[in-house]
């Protein structure tokens, strides 16, 4: 079986690298890159390793864990932030695909993602597979854009078991790294490919985005939670608008209110078919799933 490394990146994470570490420490080697942090989070480290690595901190933050997985020295290479955990079956299952010998050069793991409490089921928020585990050399992170998924050069597989990620556990963490950190790289994306935004965009990109978590994915099975979270992300992408709109220097538009009147009664007729749609799917009656599928056809057209 290959040796397993695990690359971990801190910064200021007292409160949760201490079970980020333990979990792993079955692993064959922890390197840890810490970005310059002023907190006890070296102190906890150096309880699993002294392979600590200290780097100035970089918004871009998959620059750092490749500067980590380069100091690796294992045959394969677990890549986890330090709010997230390896289940004990997971990391059965870690070192039994490696010892297979199979083909794969990278795997993808589901997410467990703990949000204000709670295991989040729907949404973006599950099985919200991330590539992590993956043999060394063949791996690294492009470094574009804050939410970009590791890249490998070769076959995949999938994992049963899922990993823990300890998410938001408060309102303000939610807006503290939506603004400036995931807002700000959705902007430069958008820019980068040239995207001319029109005024209604102040409208569709967070019913869109709200409608595509709490309805499409299910995020009303999340109860309150799932609500929350949907009219967050709504909330992110109407800051990602508005920033755009920034960027060229706030330049006035004239909206006629006509305008306005069809894009909101577009809107509506979106929002009432998918509200159809989920009484649809909830319904057991045969006859009431027909009514509710005219009905459904004649409120996107009305």
């Amino acid at each position: 079986m290959g040796k397993i490394s695990v690359v971990t990146t801190t910064r200021n994470s007292e409160k949760t690298i201490d079970r980020c570490l333990r979990s792993v420490s079955w692993s064959d080697e922890i390197i840890v890159v810490d970005s310059s942090s002023n907190d006890r989070t070296r102190e906890i480290v150096k309880k699993y390793t002294t392979a600590v690595y200290t780097r100035d901190h970089n918004p871009m933050l998959n620059v750092n864990k490749n500067y980590g997985f380069d100091k690796a020295t294992g045959d394969w290479i677990l890549s986890l932030d330090s709010d997230e955990e390896i289940p004990p079956e997971l990391g059965v299952e870690i070192r039994s695909c490696i010892a297979d010998r199979g083909p794969a050069v990278g795997f993808w793991i589901p997410r467990k993602n703990i949000i204000f409490g709670k295991w989040i089921r729907h949404g973006l928020w599950w099985p919200d597979k991330q590539l992590r585990l993956f043999r060394k050399g063949f791996g690294k992170f492009p470094c574009l854009h804050v939410h970009e998924y590791l890249e490998v050069d070769g076959p995949t597989q999938d994992l049963t078991h899922p990993y823990v990620h300890y998410n938001y556990d408060s309102i303000s963490q939610f807006l503290n790294k939506m603004d400036p950190i995931y807002t700000e790289s959705e902007v430069q994306k958008l820019q980068d490919t040239n995207y001319q935004f029109v005024w209604h965009d102040a409208v569709r990109f967070p019913i869109s985005d709200f409608v595509k978590i709490y309805f499409a994915q299910e995020g009303y099975r999340d109860g309150l939670h799932g609500l929350v979270l949907a009219m967050l992300q709504a909330f992110s992408s109407f800051v990602i608008f508005a920033k755009l709109w920034e960027r060229q220097g706030f330049a006035d538009h004239e909206i006629p209110f006509a305008s306005v009147k069809s894009e909101l009664g577009q809107q509506k007729r979106i929002m009432d078919y998918w509200l159809l749609s989920v009484r649809i799917k909830q319904t057991r009656s045969v006859l009431k799933k027909i009514w509710l599928k005219i009905w459904r056809r004649y409120a996107a057209t009305a």
